[in-house]
């Protein structure tokens, strides 16, 4: 299983949210290059890096950053917010982005995600951000009436490479993984699932690998790394065992 750490960008800053409110940031490094090195350093072999605030505009807003990331680390990224179309997944994938992730899109065009899906096998994901049940895009702001498990069996034909599923209700919060919700939506459908939101401890790192079987295939940690209050160390070993 992989265990992706998480850098999130606002304003050139890495930062992590409080439930997905941008007003309740906490910036824990000015110098996302320098935290990238440090993950590839850990022995990470992915990173999960999204665009905060392109996300909300629709559009690359720190994508000088994450060309500097991908440029100086050897590392494979995955890459979401505001990335919108076609050309733009195209320019990411050729600038040395691994994975591309498309979130809004997946709600507002889905097209473009089976498009995608064919011009670039394996390396379109799609992120699922559900609050309450029911998925929230554009950077959180746009709730839907559409239900995660909806939205996740509309793409079963399309080639994804893996769903990343978040529970905006943990995220940032530390409180512990929602188990329960992952292992429902793992099983209900057949692509992969990527875990994200409420990473608190090795307990937590433990219940999700126990998931590997249900089709779970990683999962993403952030503010647990900022703190310290993960061994990376042992997680990494644990998710490799």
């Amino acid at each position: 299983m992989i265990l992706f750490p998480a850098i999130d960008l606002k304003d050139g800053a890495c930062v992590r949210l409080f439930q997905g409110d941008m007003t309740k940031a906490t910036v824990f490094s000015r110098d996302p290059l320098r935290q990238a090195r440090v993950f590839a350093a850990d022995g990470f072999e992915w990173l999960h890096v999204v665009d905060l605030n392109g996300a909300i505009e629709g559009r690359s807003v720190n994508g000088n950053v994450v060309g500097e990331i991908v440029a100086a680390s050897n590392i494979r990224i995955q890459l979401g917010g505001g990335i919108r179309d076609l050309k733009a997944v195209e320019t990411w994938l050729d600038a040395g982005i691994e994975r591309v992730i498309l979130g809004t899109a997946a709600l507002h065009d889905p097209a473009l995600v089976k498009r995608a899906c064919r011009a670039f096998p394996g390396r379109i994901a799609v992120g699922i951000d559900g609050r309450a049940g029911r998925v929230a895009v554009r950077g959180w702001v746009e709730q839907s009436d559409i239900t995660v498990l909806e939205l996740g069996q509309s793409f079963e034909d399309a080639g994804v490479a893996a769903i990343i599923f978040t529970d905006i209700s943990r995220d940032g919060v530390m409180a512990g993984v929602n188990i329960a919700a992952i292992k429902a939506f793992a099983k209900s459908i057949s692509t992969p699932v990527i875990a994200s939101g409420g990473v608190a401890s090795l307990d937590d790192l433990r219940a999700v690998k126990a998931l590997e079987q249900d089709g779970v295939m990683g999962v993403i940690a952030g503010r647990v790394f900022y703190d310290g209050q993960l061994d990376v160390g042992a997680a990494l070993k644990l998710m490799a065992s």
